[in-house]
């Protein structure tokens, strides 16, 4: 939960900092831009949910 916490810190300060000097925020647009990071952690999430059941059938 702190490391949730840290980043959540951390992305709001970056975030105040990119508006104070005026430049265009280092984030994907809105919604889709969230989801598709979400998918690309389920990816990843799957992938080594999987990765054990391919090795024992090898």
């Amino acid at each position: 939960m702190m490391q949730i916490i840290l980043a959540l810190i951390a992305g709001v300060f970056v975030g105040l900092l990119f508006a104070v000097v005026k430049l265009p925020i280092p984030a994907p647009p809105a919604l889709s831009g969230i989801v598709g990071i979400l998918g690309i952690f389920l990816g990843h999430q799957i992938y080594l949910w999987v990765l054990p059941m391919v090795k024992q059938i090898q």
